[in-house]
């Protein structure tokens, strides 16, 4: 990797990586083996794209997001600061395909937020909202919006505990109440009101 003038760290794209478009990279991304790149598409710094990755246009990626090998991003996807994309898993965008019907232009919005984490072989329908440092475990089919810090899995994926911002499960219920938990790992304390899940300020 080379430094730019300001001392950053300038983005690295293989040689293999197919560029289409007006793509811009953010400084210190890497974009490795057989990736394909559809522009219009800005992507933000210090990303890491595995290969056999594509990102169709439109698409909006944040900074420090991870995307695995063999991983589509579709017209329609968010996906905000510090996501991560285990591998092979999928994103739909268009809830009743037909190939004699294209619905082109039609994309459902999915937007995964900050912090989140998508295991490998996870399928995500579009049109729903995965909530902030939530977790979907492997091989999940997400059919609905996820909260944040919620903990998910299964076919259909329900929702199964809660996780930290360090990634590791809290001890709290899933159902009404309220209640408040430290995480034996990085020590952060949170409170639960039902589905709603909040770190304490520190």
């Amino acid at each position: 990797m080379t430094e730019n003038q300001h001392g950053e760290e300038e983005p690295f794209v293989h040689e293999s990586v197919v560029l289409d478009g007006d793509v811009t990279i953010g400084n210190g991304t890497k974009i490795w083996h057989f990736s394909k790149l559809l522009g219009p598409l800005t992507i933000g710094q210090n990303c890491s794209f595995g290969q056999n990755v594509v990102i169709e246009r439109n698409v909006k990626i944040g900074n420090n997001v991870k995307i695995q090998n063999n991983v589509s991003v579709y017209s329609g996807v968010i996906l905000e600061d510090d996501v991560f994309c285990g591998p092979s898993m999928v994103f739909t965008n268009v809830g009743t395909p037909r190939s004699a019907y294209p619905r082109r232009g039609q994309y459902l919005e999915t937007r995964v937020c900050r912090g989140a984490s998508i295991g490998a072989n996870a399928t995500v329908v579009c049109g729903n909202t995965l909530g902030q440092y939530c977790l979907i475990g492997a091989g999940a089919v997400v059919t609905k919006d996820v909260p944040a810090y919620g903990l998910v899995y299964g076919n259909p994926a329900r929702l199964k505990g809660w996780a930290c911002f360090c990634g590791e499960r809290l001890a709290f219920g899933i159902h009404d109440g309220q209640e408040s938990c430290t995480c034996e790992e990085c020590g952060r304390t949170y409170d639960r009101i039902g589905l709603n899940v909040t770190e304490r300020a520190s």
